[in-house]
């Protein structure tokens, strides 16, 4: 399996989606010839060394999909697409939203964050377009090892005994079928190939970067509180946490907001922290980057006790300001973290209390994070993976 080291980007710019200039973008030709067009799709650079020929390309032209719209659905999901969108302009790769209404758009790879239907990736390398998946296995990742043998065998069977028609919702073929996977995790890498078949050689371990704000952040005097950050919603077990805070007598600053202020979830959290705002603090979600890495460099720990996870970009945040972690034992975190953070199974509020109690006391002495990589560096590899794949065509 191809494992593409992390590293570290500026804040994002908000995105343009209007046309932008032509770049001098291509792929290598064969030979030693070269062959500069000046800024099509067909442009190419290749030079000759005197026993090999290498290549090199200047820049591509790629295209990010996602079938989701951001203001349906905000989170840690829209940071890493703005985030990698941003990092790969600065590494001089010829970037853009997909048009959907534009036939006229061109490019060589499309990189598509989700999985993508079998027949939209027939339909892309028809006209020669190479696929790059990026499909978080969040639900998958964060099951039990034991049960997924069983469910590769239901999914074996499946794929024998029912019709394409019953299957084909699933696209679970397109692990095989695209150019290229990315897993933010080594485990999710795993995953890909076990689960689903993919090529090992056609899997890409390339996680999440931060932000510099946060990696630049100068140390403060710990406060009191205990810091989550994230999205108020089941999953992240904000509720929960909040009663366990409660029960444990450990103060807990909660940093997000809901889907939706309607949510009945929500509505249940904010009922816990009105009525013990000595214990809860919630003020709403945070925009302000520098504000929230001075957050994290006060805090006394940042706790994420989430049932499912991908790679928190905030755990990866609290890190970058050596804030103490704790996390929900899953393996994403301990593939990520190690040794470096400490842990509490998805388990009952008064067992969730006892770990919080216990991480409050120790959160001084306990080992400090590594630094996470920039989304600077984490363009970079991403661009050696395009190049490996037209490269490979």
């Amino acid at each position: 399996m191809a494992n593409v080291f992390h590293k570290r980007t500026q804040h994002f710019p908000r995105f343009r989606t209007e046309p932008r200039p032509e770049n001098r973008c291509g792929r290598a030709l064969p030979g030693g010839s070269t062959d500069i067009t000046g800024g099509g799709r067909e442009s190419f650079v290749s030079t000759n060394a005197p026993a090999t020929v290498r290549t090199r390309f200047l820049c591509m032209r790629v295209i990010f999909d996602h079938p989701n719209p951001f203001l349906l659905c905000h989170g840690g999901f829209q940071t890493q697409i703005e985030q990698t969108f941003s990092a790969l302009r600065e590494a001089d790769v010829d970037v853009e939203f997909l048009r959907w209404w534009d036939d006229r758009q061109s490019t060589d790879i499309i990189h598509y964050f989700g999985r993508p239907a079998t027949n939209y990736l027939a339909q892309a390398q028809k006209k020669g377009i190479r696929i790059v998946m990026a499909q978080l296995l969040t639900g998958l990742g964060s099951r039990p090892r034991r049960v997924l043998p069983i469910q590769k065998a239901a999914i074996t069977l499946a794929r024998k005994a029912l019709p394409d028609m019953v299957t084909a919702p699933f696209a679970w073929d397109v692990f095989q079928q695209v150019d290229a996977a990315i897993a933010l995790t080594s485990w999710e890498g795993y995953l890909m190939s076990y689960m689903f078949g993919a090529p090992e050689e056609k899997v890409h371990v390339v996680g999440n970067g931060v932000e510099q704000v946060f990696l630049q952040s100068v140390p403060e005097t710990r406060d009191q509180w205990l810091v989550c950050t994230a999205t108020i919603t089941e999953r992240k077990r904000v509720l929960e946490l909040a009663q366990a805070a409660v029960l444990a007598k450990t103060p807990l600053w909660i940093i997000g907001k809901p889907y939706a202020d309607s949510d009945p979830y929500a509505r249940r959290f904010l009922t816990v922290a009105r009525q013990n705002p000595q214990m809860i603090r919630y003020e709403g979600a945070i925009s302000d980057r520098a504000e929230l890495a001075r957050i994290y460099r006060q805090a006394r720990g940042f706790v994420l006790l989430s049932t499912m996870e991908s790679l928190s970009l905030s755990a990866l945040e609290a890190a970058a300001c050596e804030c103490p972690l704790l996390l929900s034992d899953l393996p994403w975190a301990r593939t990520t973290f190690k040794e470096n953070s400490a842990y509490c199974p998805v388990t009952s509020a008064p067992q969730t209390a006892a770990c919080l109690r216990k991480f409050y006391d120790s959160a001084p002495k306990l080992n400090t994070p590594p630094k996470p990589p920039t989304w600077t560096e984490i363009g970079r590899q991403l661009k050696t993976v395009y190049e490996q794949v037209l490269g490979g065509q």
